[in-house]
């Protein structure tokens, strides 16, 4: 029997309120299943949960955000094996390449994971000011950010653009991989059953092509990674989100190699400085 698969917003699994499906097929054009086509409304709905999780994600301490990482990186490795399969179907190559490529986004979790404590320490600073105060400068969370993520790399590159948005204490609206979408769907459950709270990440399969200029328009949306998106329409795409004066990223136009071990670039990119002046003395 064929699969039809759900999105994943504000903790649950819906349909689309469009009703929209589309074929899914592996690398050599075989049906895999079928999943949702996202609509506008669908959109508006993941934005609305990742606006409310906003508020509980990012006031929590970094050790316990940085718990709940490793807790999602403990459960992927539990389905290791299904995650290799289907990315050896969408991305066609071989299951033990397949294989490397879990293992290396397990461990990236585990990497940001690791950072969630550390942020404020390597980005925050206690500042040399003239004067009887005390100055010091702290990194805070951006807000909402949507991404669009990469269609190449189903799942490497695809938790290589979510899991610094939730390190920093942001939540995320994601628009998956159009053609090869079942890794970031059976990421979505992994999400579901591990301590990530509803509305943190949203998951919406369909096309960057329709979500993206969505997206980009949203007033209730603080950032906006366009890494999935044609070169072409991110000029566009930067258009749209400068109507609500929102934070695009510079991405490269091809996609980079995601097997590269990151830096600390994405983790800046959704954290806001704020320095605070406190007086000193009587």
């Amino acid at each position: 029997m064929a699969k039809t698969y759900k999105l994943y917003v504000g903790g649950k699994f819906p349909r689309s309120e469009s009703g929209r499906v589309y074929p899914v097929t592996d690398a050599r054009g075989e049906f895999v299943a079928n999943a949702a086509h996202a609509s506008r409304k669908d959109l508006r709905d993941a934005v609305v949960a990742a606006r409310k999780a906003f508020g509980g994600w990012s006031s929590a301490t970094a050790y316990n955000r940085g718990q709940v990482l490793y807790r999602v990186a403990e459960v992927m490795e539990g389905r290791r094996e299904q995650f290799a399969a289907e990315v050896a179907a969408s991305e066609g190559v071989p299951i033990a390449a397949a294989r490397s490529i879990v293992d290396t986004a397990i461990d990236r979790w585990v990497w940001y994971a690791g950072w969630t404590d550390k942020i404020a320490t390597v980005l925050g600073a206690a500042n040399p000011v003239a004067g009887p105060y005390f100055s010091f400068t702290v990194p805070e969370p951006t807000g909402v950010v949507g991404v669009l993520a990469p269609q190449a790399s189903s799942l490497l590159g695809l938790v290589s653009v979510v899991a610094p948005v939730l390190a920093t204490g942001s939540t995320a609206v994601v628009v998956s991989s159009a053609e090869r979408p079942l890794p970031a769907i059976t990421l979505s459950e992994v999400l579901a059953t591990s301590d990530v709270p509803g509305g943190v990440v949203n998951v919406l399969t369909g096309r960057a092509s329709e979500l993206g200029s969505w997206l980009a328009g949203h007033a209730d949306v603080d950032a906006l990674d366009p890494t999935g998106a044609d070169v072409e329409a991110r000029v566009e795409l930067a258009r749209s989100a400068a109507g609500t004066v929102k934070r695009v990223l510079t991405v490269p136009d091809a996609e980079p190699d995601w097997t590269t071990a990151p830096d600390i670039a994405r983790l800046r990119r959704y954290l806001e400085a704020k320095t605070v002046w406190h007086p000193l003395g009587v």
